[in-house]
């Protein structure tokens, strides 16, 4: 009698935690991201100009699947997006070359050829490096435990965090002095974004090899990472330098 009452006042909590979540597969961490100071404001003043390096991979162990590319991309994009940088275009340069080529040797019409000469220079050149990456191996589960009888742990799950650190550096190129430096983390346990970064992160896709972490809490992660490293560089670059 004792074992059927067990059973029943068992199947009754997972009956209440499976009504007041939704399905099973809707059931989420509750734990949430410290964001910071929310958002950058709106800016429409003059810009600086940067070019955004190769992330270099300093997490300190083998990433058994390549370095996950895509992250330069963002950043690019990011800082495009939040109207406080003229960001020039490295990355793809060998493209941009082949194409002025094709100009030079009579290839293309006359109207649309392009010469050598015109290509702008940067101010700044943000490096970066990740140090940190933990796509969800940390973290512990756990289960409801009645009357000494356990067996729900894999039924509502465990708490898993994801993480992504990076050093990141605001270089001026004339001078290579290193104008501000710091390191930026990111965690999550949950995907939910909320309203986290507004209409500037937001907007922005995983690129390249990111999309593997794509409605994830690693996604989230990244996201937390490049807001606030945008965040800093904006808050960070001297006055000066926006001049365009």
């Amino acid at each position: 009698m004792k074992r059927g009452l067990r059973l029943f006042l068992v199947f009754m909590v997972l009956a209440v935690s499976i009504s007041a979540a939704g399905p099973a597969s809707a059931i989420e961490p509750t734990a949430k991201v410290d964001t910071g100071e929310g958002q950058l404001p709106p800016y429409s003043g003059p810009k600086a100009s940067a070019a955004v390096a190769k992330f270099e991979w300093k997490a300190g162990h083998d990433y058994r699947h390549g370095e996950p590319t895509g992250l330069r991309d963002m950043m690019s994009t990011v800082l495009v997006q939040s109207k406080r940088f003229r960001v020039l275009e490295r990355q793809e340069f060998g493209s941009i070359k082949d194409e002025i080529g094709l100009s030079e040797e009579g290839y293309t019409e006359k109207k649309t050829a392009k010469k050598r000469g015109k290509v702008k220079g940067a101010d700044l050149l943000i490096v970066a490096a990740v140090t940190g990456w933990d796509p969800g191996t940390s973290g512990t589960s756990g289960g409801i435990g009645i009357g000494g009888w356990r067996g729900l742990g894999g039924i509502v799950g465990g708490i898993r965090k994801s993480s992504m650190a990076m050093d990141i550096r605001i270089i001026d190129t004339e001078t290579s002095e290193v104008l501000a430096a710091t390191r930026v983390e990111g965690e999550a346990t949950d995907f939910n974004l909320g309203g986290f970064g507004g209409g500037i992160i937001g907007t922005v896709g995983l690129a390249g090899g990111l999309s593997t972490y794509s409605k994830t809490p690693m996604e989230k992660a990244i996201r937390v990472c490049i807001y606030e490293a945008v965040k800093y560089i904006a808050d960070n670059t001297p006055g000066e330098y926006f001049k365009y």
